[in-house]
């Protein structure tokens, strides 16, 4: 069947000022329509921001079912409708035609109470989030991101608001993160009478008072598996806690619900996930971004100890290529100069572009930030290897760590292709390897 997009016609439509903004606007009121506004039976909630989202997805969803709620959940990392729950291989965390609109249909079926959504800044650019009722609005963070394909840093800015914006429209409520540092920018686009956002922050009298108890009460849990095991308590995990928590109060659930919740949260897979076998620790997350991964790297960094003196934090570090936000591959490269004692590049999902090239840039950050890093730093373009590389150099008391993957299945390449990846799997091997030639 031949590809209707690639029609000379369709092109020249498609390309026409403002016809891709009207394409997707009619899809959004089309689904609407057909679906007859299914958001008007569930409570919906939106989470923006440029990290963080699907973990404060999941945390809302844990306290909303600790609480009873049936829930509905739709993120880059999966798709869950009542009990039903599968991986999003939509390859879109915030997918078009008419979809939102039949994932709202299907909560509101089965009734459940509450549809939570992620909300990207490409989807507000083509109306996804249109002809939607949202009782709740939340930005966690903003950082620059998607620069190339928003044009500059302030349209990605913009498309985060306008999202805000609409949520307030439809007569929702705003959630703004006060310790971010683009609060002030929101808070004065956005605090119009009688509209006024809730501010949530890690200093909030609540977290103050819970967390504590949590954290003493996780010094117990030492089992395989437990939440203590594999959710730390990192100061952006505390950022996610803290608007989960601000949600939940604000829906009526009771303290002693939220914290429960809280407790016995295991985290995402692939955000910041651990993998531990007697003094060996390995962690698993999707850093992509400068920020997220100075973030990363300042959680997981190991301290000195009695039995490890000197430990160290070695890194597997790539990019993403396709075009995708190529200023920040060398900043990506000065951060790991700052914190990592080892370095190794490697392919991460090199699309159309040269894979030398990518590392080419990333690299330039690590000679430029400290170039006798350079020292400590190799290049392996297999993945795979690379993976065995760090568990090779790894001694009892490091940390090992892999970003820019996290849970995702695929390795993109180049002309479409993609290979098969678990970095999970391929961490618990190479942990596996290490083990047994000790």
């Amino acid at each position: 069947m031949p590809n209707l997009k690639e029609h000379r016609l369709v092109k020249f439509f498609y390309n026409l000022p403002g016809a891709s903004s009207a394409y997707h606007f009619l899809w959004a009121w089309t689904g609407a329509a057909l679906y007859r506004h299914p958001s008007s039976e569930v409570v919906t909630i939106g989470v923006t921001g440029t990290k963080g989202k699907t973990t404060t997805l999941e945390l809302i969803n844990a306290i909303l079912e600790a609480a009873g709620k049936k829930t509905a959940l739709l993120s880059s990392l999966r798709i869950k409708i009542g009990d039903r729950s599968a991986k999003n291989r939509t390859g879109n965390s915030m997918p078009g035609r008419a979809y939102i609109q039949d994932f709202l249909h299907k909560a509101a079926r089965i009734k459940c109470d509450y549809a939570l959504v992620e909300v990207t800044s490409q989807g507000v650019a083509a109306h996804r989030h249109r002809f939607v009722k949202w009782h709740m609005g939340v930005i966690t963070n903003i950082h620059p991101e998607h620069i190339e394909s928003h044009g500059s840093y302030e349209k990605y800015r913009a498309a985060k608001l306008s999202f805000l914006q609409y949520v307030l429209k439809r007569g929702g409520e705003v959630f703004l993160n006060r310790d971010d540092g683009e609060y002030n920018f929101f808070f004065n686009e956005l605090a119009a009478p009688p509209n006024v956002p809730v501010n949530y922050s890690k200093e909030d009298e609540f977290l103050k008072d819970c967390l504590p108890r949590i954290e003493a009460a996780r010094r117990t849990l030492n089992g395989k598996g437990t939440a203590a095991e594999t959710f730390i308590l990192s100061d952006f995990n505390i950022e996610h806690i803290a608007v989960a928590a601000a949600i939940g109060r604000r829906l009526g659930i009771d303290d002693a619900t939220i914290e429960k919740a809280i407790l016995n949260f295991k985290g995402v897979p692939g955000r910041m996930e651990f993998i531990r076998a007697n003094g060996w620790t390995a962690v698993v997350d999707y850093a992509h971004t400068p920020e997220s991964l100075e973030a990363a790297y300042r959680a997981v960094k190991p301290k000195p100890t009695k039995d490890h003196p000197h430990p160290r934090l070695i890194a597997l570090l790539g990019s993403a290529g396709g075009g995708r936000d190529k200023w920040k591959r060398p900043a990506m490269g000065a951060v790991a100069a700052r914190w990592c004692d080892e370095i190794i590049l490697t392919d991460e999902d090199p699309y159309d572009e040269d894979p030398e090239e990518i590392v080419n840039e990333v690299e330039k950050g690590i000679r430029d930030e400290d170039p006798g890093k350079m020292a400590h730093t190799l290049r392996i373009m297999d993945r795979a290897e690379a993976v065995h590389k760090a568990f090779d150099l790894a001694r009892e008391g490091d940390v090992i760590i892999g970003t820019g993957k996290g849970s995702e299945e695929w390795i993109h390449v180049a002309n479409g292709r993609k290979v098969p990846w678990s970095e999970r799997s391929a961490f618990e091997d190479a942990m596996r390897i290490k083990m047994a030639g000790h």
